[in-house]
């Protein structure tokens, strides 16, 4: 029974759904059939389940008589929760159980005896206002454990609408807290956002055709076209943000006839929604704290007032306003402070004073106070009170006063499948994780900005670290920095990503790897400030931006580009491992992390040696080929496909045989390597023709699949071409693979033919 999309829709679903179990219930004295749920809340999604609880007043046979209504529903191949209870049970199970007493808060009368109905619903929700307080805590701890499994909805690229937090979920939370008396945590605005997190959902079980809560990337623009949402037009190069309110609150969507369908739209709205589920849910949080703190009081006596700053004082847990800061003409610095004494403290910002605030302070000049720009510092570096006090000041508009730019920049997605937050929440997210870092650089408060701004050009037309240059620099100069600590935010926004890309996609031992980066980055300054953030992007990215391979190839690149800058001289590369030079052949060395072979020098080791690892399923990361006194080495570093090391016997077995000619290891080689093929967009290559010493640098851009690098190395080897190293870089689901070409570098002829090869075998 999926029926449409809005309030109106969900009313009839549910009226529908009344009138069939009403049909499939016996009249009988003493027995009544119950809904809780989104059927007994009148919200019942197009694919939801059913929560149903057949009342009885102790008569007999009701076991057969819930039978008789289970199976018919089962038939009808609908989700069903379902349970037989009495008045006692079912207000015994409340007790001992949060979530059944909140369940039974949304009981509603569906059929049979309507007075039993009524009686559970009426001792239930008195129930509930007498315990409450009580049970809050325990509630609380659920809601944390929950959170910290779905993750925050306003931020998330991929959320789930029902269970994360601000979802539909928490707004049940708030129902409930607002039906013991606590606060008022139910206003219009959270109306306002429950209701469109319901069309949402409806929408999406629409777009899928069955239940699903979470609002995957793919399913995006299918929601926005139900729900009739379209993507504003912007004056600004390369994209728009909804305007915001006061409260910072996001706005509907243009509905310009002309503009696209674009599921943007709907993830942001969806993120502005949770916000302010999640503001509301905080502060109800806050006033359970305040209502259990003053009974254990007693009732006696007020709060006491703390200061904790400079017109900043705790009073009741949150912070609030001086006196004296309220009487005199507001600084314009004095939201920055409050905002900076919040993380510091990790202590609430107390709503009213966001209002004040809000209401009352000026507009920071240009360039800013240096106080002003000593408490963003502040703030930044806090480290774990920085979100929850930035997250206040968004919510109030604050944000946009201090840094217009941010209104663009406000739950836009990011496009990318590693990225786990929308970009605001992924820049206040690696200043967190920049705070980390700050004692190992000279300037700790340039990296806390630069880590702050590192993506402020993403959203518009161009390569985001090149756009993004000059305005991080303007931003940072409005700030009040010099000139030159702004051109050097400048430099740090432009370059983020050059010390990962070479380090997984350039030969480190090349020398004119080495010499590029240390002419681009300049000095060591600035080289550990790139190095620092690199590391909090990556952190602040998700778990697929990094890993130990990683980490340790951009370690030794900064280590030999620190080597050259301090002495002017590039480090010799390293020298062949000694025991790949000595023995008989063939030589096979495995570690956890590294393959290693020799054999007699021979063309297409490279490819026959990947061929094996694929089909021992291990990823290839990086891999090099020399020659050494007539002999070939290949090494290999390499990551299980699946987290399962192969067995090192029997890959030991295969390597030996395959590089020795064994005609069987290839075909099973071949055949299992082929049979995994990439799918995405079209492969692409590109040419680098002056990126290393001796060498001419293929790169290929395409969808990763087992067995691609075999694949290519054979297509090349077959081609004529020599493969002198090749470096592995994979994100999400697409790969760049380099391949060093060594001899004379190919003229165009050639580079079409090998580039026909390579694209023939991905």
């Amino acid at each position: 029974m999926p029926g449409g999309i809005g309030a109106e829709a969900r009313a009839a679903r549910a009226a529908a759904y009344d009138r069939w179990l009403g049909s499939l219930l016996p009249v009988r004295a003493g027995v009544a059939l119950v809904a809780v749920g989104g059927l007994g809340r009148r919200q019942l999604a197009p694919y939801g389940d059913l929560d149903l609880v057949l009342l009885h007043a102790g008569v007999p046979g009701v076991d057969d008589l819930a039978a008789s209504l289970w199976y018919p529903i089962w038939d009808a191949k609908v989700r069903l929760d379902h349970s037989v209870r009495t008045v006692a049970e079912a207000l015994s199970v409340a007790q001992d159980d949060v979530k059944v007493a909140l369940g039974l808060l949304d009981a509603r009368y569906v059929a049979g005896d309507r007075e039993l109905a009524e009686s559970l619903v009426r001792t239930a929700a008195d129930h509930w206002r007498r315990t409450a307080v009580r049970h809050l805590p325990a509630l609380r701890e659920i809601t944390t454990a929950r959170w910290q499994a779905h993750g925050e909805l306003a931020f998330l690229l991929e959320g789930d609408l029902k269970e994360a937090a601000g979802g539909l979920r928490d707004v049940g939370l708030l129902r409930a807290i607002a039906t013991a008396g606590v606060t008022d945590a139910f206003r219009p605005a959270v109306h306002a956002a429950h209701r469109r997190l319901l069309d949402t959902r409806d929408a999406l079980h629409h777009q899928v055709g069955r239940r699903v809560d979470r609002l995957l990337a793919q399913e995006r623009d299918g929601v926005a076209a139900l729900l009739g949402l379209r993507q504003p037009v912007s004056a600004e190069p390369g994209g728009a943000a909804p305007a915001t309110g006061s409260a910072g609150a996001l706005a509907e969507p243009d509905a310009d006839p002309t503009a696209g369908h674009d599921g943007d739209a709907v993830l942001r709205r969806v993120a502005g929604d949770a916000r302010t589920v999640s503001h509301a849910l905080d502060d109800a949080w806050r006033a359970a704290d305040r209502l259990r703190s003053g009974r254990r009081r007693g009732g006696g006596g007020p709060p006491v007032r703390r200061p904790v700053a400079r017109d900043v004082v705790e009073h009741d847990g949150e912070l609030v306003l001086a006196r004296t800061a309220i009487g005199a003409r507001p600084d314009p610095s004095l939201a920055l402070r409050v905002a900076a004494a919040a993380a510091t403290t990790r202590l609430p910002i107390a709503r009213a004073t966001c209002e004040w605030l809000a209401a009352y302070c000026p507009p920071l000049p240009t360039p800013w106070p240096a106080e002003a720009r000593a408490a963003l510092l502040t703030l930044l570096g806090a480290g774990a009170g920085l979100v929850p006090a930035w997250e206040s000041c968004d919510r109030y508009g604050l944000v946009d006063r201090w840094l217009p730019e941010w209104t663009r920049m406000r739950s836009l997605p990011q496009h990318n499948p590693v990225h786990r937050f929308t970009l605001d929440r992924h820049l206040v997210q690696t200043a967190y994780e920049a705070s980390r870092h700050t004692r190992d650089v000279d300037r700790p408060d340039l990296l806390l900005l630069g880590a702050f701004l590192h993506d402020v050009g993403k959203g518009l037309v161009g390569d985001h670290s090149t756009v993004g240059a000059p305005i991080a620099e303007a931003m940072a100069a409005r700030m009040g920095l010099p000139a030159a600590e702004a051109a050097l935010i400048g430099t740090l926004v432009r370059l983020h990503l050059l010390l990962p890309d070479v380090a997984t996609r350039r030969d480190l031992s090349d020398p004119k790897t080495i010499a590029a980066v240390a002419e681009r980055v300049g000095d060591t300054t600035t080289l550990d400030l790139l190095h620092a953030l690199v590391r909090a992007d990556a952190a602040a990215t998700g778990p697929a931006a990094w890993s130990h391979w990683k980490g340790r190839l951009v370690a030794e690149l900064v280590a030999r580009v620190r080597t050259a800058l301090d002495t002017g001289a590039l480090p010799a590369p390293p020298a062949p491992d000694p025991a790949l030079v000595a023995g008989p052949l063939p030589v096979v060395h495995l570690t956890e992390d590294r393959v290693a072979v020799a054999a007699a020098d021979r063309r297409g080791l490279l490819a026959t040696v990947a061929g094996c690892l694929a089909l021992h399923r291990l990823e290839v990361l990086a891999a090099d080929a020399s020659t050494v006194d007539g002999r070939a080495l290949v090494e290999f570093r390499v990551q299980p496909r699946y987290g399962l090391a192969p067995d090192p016997i029997a890959l030991s077995t295969d390597l030996r045989r395959a590089v020795n000619g064994d005609v069987s290891v290839t075909q099973r080689l071949r055949g299992r390597a082929l049979a995994a093929r990439g799918e995405g967009a079209a492969p692409r290559v590109v040419w680098h023709r002056e990126a290393a010493t001796d060498a001419v640098l293929l790169e290929l851009r395409a969808a990763d699949a087992a067995g691609l690098l075999y694949r290519v190395a054979c297509a090349l080897d077959e081609a004529g071409a020599q493969v002198r190293a090749a470096r592995i870089s994979t994100l999400g689901g697409d790969v760049v693979d380099v391949f060093y070409l060594v001899g004379a570098g190919p003229d165009d002829a050639e580079r079409a033919r090998l580039e026909a090869a390579v694209l023939a075998a991905v």
